[in-house]
């Protein structure tokens, strides 16, 4: 009934001459960025009484009367953002498209959570700090992963679409959710040294058909009691202390620090990065090798030699390092990596 006494007196209000171009007028009384928060399920009248309040219409009644005009278009909740005076149509079209507000935020695989951290803070969204603090408890994931230290690891790599007001427990709880439908395809054991061994194979490698042979070259030391030599470990033991300057030093190497797979046997506590899909599927079903080394290769491919025995990995770094001299004269590279389980300087992705 009130519907139909609404539409009554808008159809004479209209009859009665009311300017048409009212409809299409910017609000000059907008006062400047406003952010609207249209509720799910909210009606028309609603909507017009939240956006008079706003100033971003001058009356109700002229939402009202664009949204008779336009009634077949089905209006979207979320937040919008209006930056500058808009008509009542203009207004109306924007909720009608479901063009509302929100921040882009995109995770790569092999990020981790001090990346992403800093990427919310970038964004606006909040502190490193406040992140942080979610991230590191692990509660969100306990039935997944009863010994993970933090969700380091699970928050799965994706691009999200997140609200102004998206606090990090919700981001934690979005991403970790996401983590759980790869999961849901993959696994049903432990995710827990899934996750810590596909973290390590994505920070060293990023060439896809490398993956399975890297998480080879783990699970064989692995299983043969060697430790695993990973540079990316030692990197995040410095990245939890506070002590990572950007590149390893001697005194990293040589730390006790749990991460630090140089001194420590076995996989690290936890995750050192959040592995995206085809990680997690390469330690799942690492390939059928005889492999222990690698090295990044001679020929500035991004790509790595990988050895079975420690006379043909030091042939592989010899040649590495002739290259790696070579260039050096010219200007082209900075650094020599290190290999595995030799002292030297590997290669890997940090």
């Amino acid at each position: 009934m009130r519907r139909f006494v609404l539409t009554v007196c808008l159809a004479l209000a209209f009859a009665a001459g009311i300017p048409w171009f009212l409809l299409n007028l910017p609000y000059a009384g907008f006062e400047g960025e406003t952010f609207v928060e249209i509720p799910r399920g909210a009606s028309a009248r609603q909507m017009a009484g939240v956006l008079s309040a706003e100033k971003v219409v001058r009356h109700e009644w002229l939402f009202l009367a664009a949204r008779l005009i336009e009634s077949r278009r089905a209006l979207q909740a979320g937040e919008y953002r209006f930056t500058k005076p808009a008509s009542p149509r203009e207004v109306l079209g924007r909720i009608a498209r479901g063009d509302s507000f929100y921040h882009e935020l995109t995770v790569p695989e092999g990020w981790n959570m001090f990346q992403i951290g800093a990427a919310t803070e970038k964004l606006g969204l909040f502190s490193a700090a406040d992140f942080l603090a979610a991230a590191r408890d692990p509660a969100l994931i306990r039935d997944l992963s009863p010994r993970a230290p933090s969700l380091e690891g699970y928050l799965f790599p994706d691009t999200y679409r997140l609200k102004r007001r998206t606090t990090p427990a919700e981001l934690c709880r979005v991403m970790t959710a996401r983590f759980r439908q790869a999961w849901g395809k993959l696994g049903g054991m432990d995710a827990h040294p899934v996750a810590t061994l596909a973290s390590l194979v994505e920070k060293e490698t990023g060439i896809a058909e490398e993956r399975p042979l890297v998480a080879s070259v783990f699970r064989n030391r692995l299983r043969l009691g060697m430790k695993l030599d990973c540079d990316p470990t030692t990197i995040y033991a410095a990245l939890l202390t506070g002590r990572y300057t950007g590149v390893i030093h001697r005194s990293d190497l040589e730390s006790r620090h749990p991460y630090n797979t140089y001194r420590n046997a076995g996989l690290p506590p936890g995750p050192i990065a959040n592995p995206g899909l085809a990680a997690i599927q390469a330690a799942l079903r690492s390939a059928e090798t005889g492999y222990l080394y690698f090295v990044a290769r001679s020929d500035g491919s991004g790509g790595h030699t990988f050895s079975g025995s420690i006379k043909e990995h030091e042939a592989a770094t010899e040649r590495y390092r002739r290259a790696h001299r070579k260039a050096d004269k010219k200007g082209k590279v900075r650094g020599i990596p290190r290999t595995k389980a030799s002292g030297k300087r590997s290669a890997g992705r940090d």
